[in-house]
């Protein structure tokens, strides 16, 4: 790609003075939160522009800051695309480099709303339990330093910031899948004030507002040829460019700090975010029936060799698993929304996946297994057994996981994992001596396995491992119907 290309930064508005810090400014909320709240200003007015703020690496800042922060939103739909310009973001900050700056803006009287997206692990908490972490090494540090590096941290210290100068605390609007995720941030965020200040923990819990959310869009990591692509086309170089699909949705409790009254939130209704009373239907519906089928899809695919979501499911062997998790194991396991019908729910979920627009790698959605398969898969399936159901399944998703931890394939060919618990699973895999010790010293990682769904589960995991690795997947997958 030529080097001379201009860089994007013409913005096509004023830009709007700051009301909003976003914590962990990565491709989802770029493709998804700023654009629904740069419609909301359109439309409604206000000042609502976002300090994203990365909380590991220069790398957004870097490429966001020589074009003015202003990026492009590629939607690719089965039938073409579309380009958007996106100008909500106003700044990116860089926590480890100036970490006063993020708490300065944090507590700065404009903030209305801190939001997150620093995916499960970036909240420090026991995935298994949702309790704080202690002993995690960035708590533990957090907790005597009043310079975080931590997500939980940095909220904790601004709000004790914003008390201390009698402002009220911002609305904590967490964007990540985790389940119940406003309570649960709103608990975790507690027990850090406790353990500093029960003061500003009595102070957070009175006044402090943790809405729960459902956020839904399929967003692909973009690629330097993306990168490359989209200059081609448009003779402009934008080097942080985000790809999505055309489907969103955006499910909120309408509970913000009431102390700011009208100017507590974007008019994020006018723009078709759902507010409602009770979001827990919502999680259920997308955490199970989308993030639990990709979860499976990814690890089940990725072992069979199937590169991305929409050619996995392109295998006819794989739509029928899919349609027959939903079907068997997954929408009895909860009540749907209000007036959803969670039959065409799922037959939506299938044509996304298989839109070719969207080249959504199972090796992205593979990461971080250890932290969200109790949320995705696990609570389904301690639900099931409650009820008496079967889940063959979502047990050989569950093998498959335990397959791909390892670190090898089923071809013997290493596999590249990433997960914060990534070396201890490989190690307790690789000292097994046969297939159901792996299983059982697996399920004894406590931090993802409750001890009474491990044995449950045990007996069911140790036959699909076995079954994956003998026969592959097809056939393990074709057994099941």
């Amino acid at each position: 790609m030529p080097a001379d290309l201009p860089r994007l930064f013409r913005k096509i508005n004023p830009a709007p003075k700051a009301g909003i810090v976003h914590l962990g400014l990565g491709a989802f909320f770029r493709a998804f939160g700023a654009l629904y709240i740069q419609e909301a200003m359109a439309r409604s007015g206000g000042d609502w522009g976002i300090i994203g703020v990365s909380l590991k690496s220069p790398r957004m800042h870097d490429q966001l800051a020589p074009q003015d922060f202003v990026y492009t939103a590629q939607e690719l739909g089965p039938d073409g695309e579309t380009l958007r310009q996106v100008e909500s973001v106003v700044d990116v900050l860089v926590a480890p480099e100036n970490p006063e700056a993020v708490l300065a803006a944090m507590a700065d009287p404009a903030i209305r709303v801190v939001s997150l997206t620093v995916t499960e692990k970036g909240y420090c908490h026991d995935p298994a339990t949702g309790r704080l972490n202690l002993e995690h090494p960035d708590i533990r540090a957090d907790l005597v330093n009043p310079v975080p590096v931590s997500a939980p941290g940095y909220l904790v210290r601004a709000l004790a910031r914003r008390k201390a100068a009698g402002l009220p605390p911002f609305t904590v609007l967490t964007c990540d899948n985790l389940p119940e995720n406003g309570r649960l941030v709103r608990g975790i965020v507690l027990e850090f004030a406790q353990a500093i200040d029960p003061d500003l923990a009595v102070w957070i819990e009175s006044e402090g507002r943790f809405p729960a959310t459902m956020v839904d869009r399929i967003v692909p990591a973009t690629k330097p040829e993306d990168v490359d692509a989209l200059a081609a086309k448009t003779g402009v170089m934008d080097a942080a460019p985000v790809l999505h699909e055309p489907f969103r949705q955006w499910v909120i409790e309408d509970d913000f700090v009431v102390a700011f009254g009208a100017d507590a939130r974007p008019d994020l209704g006018a723009v078709g975010v759902e507010l409602v009373a009770n979001v827990t239907p919502y999680e259920h519906m997308k955490l199970r029936m989308l993030n639990g089928t990709h979860s499976s899809l990814a690890y089940l695919g990725y072992l069979a060799g199937h590169e991305t979501i929409a050619e996995t499911v392109a295998d006819p062997v794989f739509e029928r698993f899919v349609k027959a998790l939903w079907r068997a194991e997954i929408i009895p396991s909860f009540q749907a929304p209000p007036g959803v019908d969670l039959t065409n729910y799922a037959d939506a979920l299938f044509a996304r996946y298989a839109n070719p627009g969207i080249r959504h790698r199972t090796w992205q959605i593979a990461m971080d297994g250890s932290q969200k398969l109790p949320q995705r898969i696990l609570g389904t399936l301690s639900d099931n057994l409650a009820a008496g159901r079967s889940s063959p399944g979502l047990t050989t998703a569950v093998a498959a996981w335990m397959i791909y931890v390892s670190g090898t394939d089923l071809g013997g060919r290493p596999i590249d994992v990433r997960d914060p618990l990534a070396e201890r699973l490989h190690a307790l895999s690789e000292a097994a001596k046969d297939t159901a010790g792996g299983v059982e010293a697996l399920l004894g990682v406590t931090e993802i396995f409750e001890p009474g769904l491990a044995g449950a589960l045990r007996p069911g995991l140790i036959s699909a491992c076995g079954s994956l690795r003998e026969n592959g997947v097809q056939a393990t997958l074709e057994g099941l119907e």
